[in-house]
């Protein structure tokens, strides 16, 4: 039997020679009859939409394996889907050119705001200003994009980046600037939040890792491209003015992309519009049959059943007490807001905001073009996380990465220490510093960035997996909030902190907060590559699910095998028979 004759094959729940564990219930047993009873039956354990009668861990059998359908041509990515992602990335690449642009603009804007300098203080202010914007827009998109859909809370995002960029580039005086970060700060975490959400709803699982990695990709692109614009205006007067202005360029393009994309299907299934989801699967799945993609929108009906369910019965507010009362919400709230949280304690974004104030005070002639060698080690580095975070997996990535990140700086405080010897220990602007020691601060930088774009870089941003769908706005919203948290911490701190403890003190102590997130990955994070969104749930259920993901998924593997092995079988035996 192939295929095309039944549309899809049903993968036997348990392969041969495998136990069947506490988690296969209702899940991987996916009959018939399991099928239609999770289609067309609620639970029946609710009474007046109270969160103590509807607890929702246990509402339906929601959790769906993927793996029960095989459609034609599922390891191929079509050319329409890759095309949507990289619309829907532009909103990644705004993200980093706005992040980034910021760092050449800091050296260059002299006294065209009013004072003679900014001052560090100034500075910190201009710069934590986004990230301000950022923690508010981040804490607010993900929950409105579960009300109005992915597409139009990014649209919304695309016109804050372009008055953000108007109004920075017309300004005149320190708080007009400060408006216009905090302006663009709210796009910049609207877009942090929802892209990658966006993309992950709309990816074949077994590409959905690298689809938002891309979307990193497009970050990184954009920090380029930001020190490449800055660097070339660097000795041009009112320079600073075009580069901030040229960000609403790319918001100007992908909001009138957004008019030809499509929502995303777990959304157009909530709102109960089945022709629609399964429109937009045939896209995702181009290669498949008719028959493939309706059993694919079948299974995503039933995945969504609970969610659709909770949200009926439940209010915002009940579904926001279960991101902390119930023990499955909870446990993937831990592991996403902890590796946010990771990723901006270990102090990379000092550099995107400011490498070139730190490469001019070590002696630097064109320190945005230095810090352009950071920018574009990043860029490289993440392109080899495209290529292999779905084969190496989330966890393995990330605990063969993290000690490099330590490494270099521990390297970088050492090295920061011979080179400010003469100066007490601190950085002196003008000071005519080593050569040598500037360098080697340089290539301690470099394994930094290396290591972060590896893993750090990319991983915290599959961050809308853990959760399941009645709640992964609400999760992706908590956990982009402490991203830009944490990013508003060191962002305010920085230059401070290198005034207070020297800079070797400050990247020693970056180093420390590095290695203690190395300890929470190897006793938090899970391993979610190769597991659908609604499987990765199933995780969390008796702890943080370290060893159960590397169950489940050589079950799954397993199953798939046995599958093939069972088609094989049956192809041979049909080509006996004729």
């Amino acid at each position: 039997m192939t295929p095309g004759e039944h549309g899809a094959h049903a993968i036997p729940s348990t392969p041969s020679g495998a136990t069947p564990t506490p988690h296969d219930s209702g899940f991987n047993d996916f009959s018939d009859e399991k099928r239609h009873h999770a289609i067309g039956n609620a639970p029946s354990d609710t009474h007046d939409g109270k969160l103590e009668d509807v607890k929702i861990s246990d509402v339906g059998v929601g959790d769906v394996n993927e793996e029960e359908i095989v459609a034609e041509g599922e390891e191929r990515t079509s050319w329409f889907i890759w095309l949507l992602v990289l619309c829907s990335a532009i909103s990644g690449l705004l993200f980093g050119y706005d992040t980034g642009v910021i760092s050449g603009a800091l050296v260059t804007i002299g006294s065209d705001l009013g004072p003679e300098a900014l001052s560090n203080s100034q500075k910190e202010l201009i710069t934590s200003a986004t990230t301000l914007g950022a923690l508010l827009g981040g804490l607010a998109a993900g929950i409105v994009s579960d009300w109005t859909g992915r597409r139009i809370v990014l649209g919304f995002a695309d016109i804050i980046f372009i008055g953000g960029a108007v109004a920075q580039a017309v300004c005149h005086t320190v708080w007009s600037m400060i408006g216009g970060r905090f302006l663009i700060g709210v796009g910049v975490g609207v877009a942090a939040c929802v892209a990658p959400l966006y993309i992950q709803e709309l990816s074949p699982t077994k590409r959905r890792g690298r689809m938002v990695v891309l979307n990193v990709v497009m970050i990184t692109l954009g920090q380029v491209i930001a020190y490449g614009i800055g660097a070339g205006f660097f000795h041009v007067s009112g320079g600073w003015r075009w580069m901030v202005g040229l960000g609403a360029v790319p918001a100007g393009v992908q909001l009138v992309f957004l008019f030809f994309l499509p929502e995303s299907p777990r959304i157009l299934v909530r709102r109960g519009d089945m022709e629609a989801a399964t429109k937009v699967l045939s896209t995702v799945y181009q290669f498949a049959t008719p028959e493939q993609v309706a059993l694919k929108a079948k299974l995503l009906q039933t995945s969504v059943q609970r969610s659709i369910y909770i949200t009926e019965h439940t209010t915002f507010f009940q579904r926001m007490g279960s991101m902390f009362l119930d023990p499955v919400n909870r446990r993937a709230l831990i592991v996403g807001c902890g590796m946010q949280a990771f990723q901006q304690l270990s102090g990379f974004n000092t550099l995107m905001y400011y490498s070139a104030t730190l490469f001019n005070q070590i002696g630097f002639d064109n320190p945005t073009a230095v810090g352009l060698i950071v920018s574009g080690t990043n860029f490289v580095f993440t392109l080899i996380a495209l290529k292999w975070i779905d084969q190496i997996g989330r966890r393995r990535i990330m605990v063969w990465s993290a000690p490099g990140m330590f490494i270099g700086l521990i390297l970088a405080s050492v090295f920061f220490h011979y080179l400010t010897k003469q100066t007490g220990g601190e950085l002196v602007g003008g000071t005519d510093y080593s050569k040598k020691w500037s360098g080697l601060v340089v290539f301690s930088m470099i394994l930094f960035v290396a290591s972060y774009a590896t893993g750090l870089g990319n991983v915290p941003w599959q961050q809308g997996e853990l959760f399941g769908l009645e709640v992964r706005g609400i999760g992706t919203s908590l956990c982009t909030a402490t991203n830009w948290a944490g990013n508003l911490l060191i962002g305010a701190t920085y230059l401070s902190l290198m005034d207070r403890i020297t800079p070797a003190g400050a990247f020693g102590f970056y180093a420390g907060l590095c290695f203690l997130g190395w300890v929470f990955v190897l006793l938090c994070f899970p391993e979610t590559a190769g597991l659908s969104l609604e499987e990765v749930r199933l995780v969390f259920k008796n702890g943080f699910g370290i060893k159960e993901s590397k169950k489940l998924r050589e079950q799954k593997k397993a199953m798939k095998e046995g599958s093939l092995r069972a088609l094989n079988s049956n192809e041979d035996l049909e080509k006996g028979q004729q």
